[in-house]
């Protein structure tokens, strides 16, 4: 008896998951074409970026314009004030919104809706209103040309986000489990950090993200706070060295930024994991 010959099924797209599909990748190369030209004009020679004609390629590529950045002799201290600034920043808003994301989503105490409104107010607010008051709060006591200038403001504005992100994971995590801890012997003290930290912690890094970003980018208050200790500034000054108004170092200015974004993208590949799952959502029962 012969047996039919099965044929292998062949999967066809739908129309509307090819148009998905499509736009996807249209969108990704948006995106990732400013990223291209940049690193494609820090290894550019000097005549081809003032080209009038631009090419979106080289074929004599060059370390001139690294050379000249690394070359700086403040460009090491700028680094690491960066990552001192960053670090500190990622650390203490991680803490600080974990702790408060516990208290407003475990406590009912008063004013709690008040207190969140406040948070989600703040976000709304556009950090240029805020340079000029927060620059006389930082004269008056004491911190313009210090770290601590830059370190403050990014802390409490990181905060609000920070808080509102990880009160749905707190929230997430079932008040059952905290009991049957608690049943168990375990303290107030044992269970927010051995139980209930590690549940929420992918939250933290997917805040860290944000926080890490917008305090490694930040031009404005490094540019307001430190006004004449060159020694406290941080990487993003160090663009204004390459940038002339009479005669730009446009290839400097590229490698400067180039080598900013290194950070960034050893930040991501650390914590990429994590992040997935703290966008993703929070803890199920």
């Amino acid at each position: 008896m012969n047996l039919p010959l099965r044929l292998p099924r062949v999967r066809v797209r739908r129309p509307w998951r090819l148009a998905a599909e499509a736009s996807a990748l249209l969108v990704a190369v948006v995106v990732a074409f400013p990223l291209y030209w940049m690193v494609l004009s820090a290894f550019k020679p000097a005549g081809e970026i003032e080209s009038s004609r631009p090419r979106p390629w080289t074929l004599t590529p060059t370390l001139d314009s690294f050379r000249r950045v690394f070359g700086q002799q403040e460009f090491g201290r700028y680094f690491l004030n960066s990552l001192l600034v960053a670090g500190t920043v990622v650390v203490a808003s991680a803490l600080i919104a974990f702790l408060a994301a516990t208290a407003v989503t475990r406590f009912r105490f008063r004013f709690r809706t008040t207190l969140l409104i406040m948070f989600l107010v703040a976000q709304m607010v556009p950090v240029e209103a805020l340079t000029i008051p927060l620059f006389f709060l930082m004269r008056d006591f004491g911190q313009l040309n210090t770290l601590g200038s830059l370190i403050l403001p990014h802390i409490a504005f990181s905060l609000p986000f920070a808080i509102w992100m990880l009160r749905g994971f707190v929230k997430a995590v079932p008040e059952a489990l905290e009991e049957a801890a608690y049943i168990d012997g375990a303290s107030r003290t044992r269970f927010l950090w051995q139980i209930l930290f590690p549940l929420v912690f992918p939250g933290l890094v997917a805040t860290s993200v944000f926080s890490f970003i917008s305090t490694w980018n930040d031009f404005l208050f490094a540019k307001s706070f430190i006004i004449s200790d060159t020694s406290q500034s941080t990487l993003p000054m160090a663009l204004l060295v390459f940038y002339k108004p009479d005669d730009p170092d446009w290839g400097g200015v590229m490698a400067a930024s180039t080598v900013m974004t290194i950070p960034v993208l050893v930040f991501f590949v650390l914590v990429q994991r994590r992040l997935v799952s703290g966008l993703g959502g929070a803890v199920k029962d």
